[in-house]
């Protein structure tokens, strides 16, 4: 074999990267702007395998051009490349990276203020939350279904049947796309998240009242069902101050998730929170005239949904005043390895 040992740790030593901490942007830009990108692109410190295909864009008319670059500083860049009108004219893709092996690109993630995990790519976060937040079929079936579940579940008193309905449900989607419209003033992102949230509630209690209707008619569900003592789901009808303080801390872990890509988290969200079993008993509550279940129960649902929009907001909100920082903080240390000269590998 060539190569050797020697080889294989010069590939695998200080020039590997990490998942996620570097970007792949490919443009596919009309003509009478590729030296304007080029330019730009040039210019950033954290750009880094940058290379034009001259004509290979058919639509539009032009060039495609590809870059690496350091996570932590994708924001400006993309930001520049908006201002230029690329997005308008061609298309902006921005891709992860998932394995690469690249000194320079190595370098300039090194010299990028803050951790590549930490950072928010808010074109990133915003498609994530536009996609979260279409009211469609698939997005009302899961709320349908996660509610139909949050019944049964009340009805045997079963706490396995209440994660199962919380894991399943959606919502935390278009409650993090209200926070980011919030901060980020989207008023048209909001009214999209606000709507789908809103009816997919709606349509679930519907379906799941229209269901308890019918195990009342065929006997297979009793009012003592509904307010007999429940000692597993109590909770989902009894909202006190431990149940604002767990939505917060959810939403927040949730929201972290969501922008550093580390979605592993949100699992823990989906079971920490009772919005579909509170709307689950919301329906049953009514189909039996149990209306201090109901009125519990929506006191459970508002204080969890408010308590989740409100820590989404906030977290995004610090996450935007950290990262607001870091195009001055990007030239502090630029000018820093200037005088210093490249790091030593």
């Amino acid at each position: 074999m060539t190569g050797g040992p020697s080889a294989g740790s010069a590939l695998a030593g200080p020039a590997l990267g990490h998942t996620g901490a570097v970007l792949s942007l490919r443009l596919s830009v009309p003509g009478s702007l590729t030296e304007d990108v080029l330019t730009l692109l040039r210019s950033d410190d954290y750009v880094t395998g940058l290379a034009v295909h001259r004509g290979a864009s058919l639509v539009p008319p032009g060039d495609v051009v590809t870059a690496d670059i350091a996570r932590e500083g994708a924001n400006p860049v993309i930001e520049a490349l908006r201002d230029l009108g690329v997005h308008e004219e061609g298309t902006i893709r921005v891709e992860p990276v998932e394995t690469w092996l690249s000194r320079t690109g190595l370098e300039a993630e090194r010299l990028a203020p803050g951790a590549s995990a930490d950072a928010v790519v808010w074109t990133e976060v915003g498609h994530r939350a536009y996609g979260d937040s279409e009211l469609n079929w698939t997005y009302v079936s899961f709320m349908v279904l996660a509610t139909l579940i949050a019944g049964v579940a009340i009805v045997l008193d079963s706490p396995i049947l209440v994660i199962g309905a919380m894991v399943l449900g959606p919502e935390f989607g278009p409650i993090a796309a209200i926070g980011l419209a919030l901060v980020r003033r989207k008023w048209g992102l909001f009214g999209i998240a606000a709507r789908t949230l809103v009816l997919g509630f709606v349509v679930g209690m519907v379906v799941t009242f229209a269901a308890g209707l019918l195990g009342r008619l065929l006997g297979w569900v009793t009012y003592e069902d509904i307010v007999g003592e429940r000692p597993a789901t109590a909770f989902i009808y009894t909202p006190d101050r431990w149940s604002f303080v767990v939505a917060v801390v959810a939403a927040a872990a949730g929201v972290l998730s969501l922008t550093s890509a580390r979605t592993g988290g949100l699992s823990g969200v989906f079971i920490s929170v009772t919005t579909v079993p509170a709307a689950g008993n919301v329906a049953l509550g009514a189909a039996f005239g149990a209306w201090h279940e109901v009125s519990g129960s929506l006191a459970q649902l508002g204080l969890n949904l408010a308590g989740m929009a409100a820590a989404g907001a906030l977290t995004l909100a610090l996450q935007q005043a950290v990262w607001s920082r870091v195009p001055a903080r990007r030239r502090t240390l630029v000018r820093h390895r200037d005088v210093l000269g490249r790091p030593d590998w």
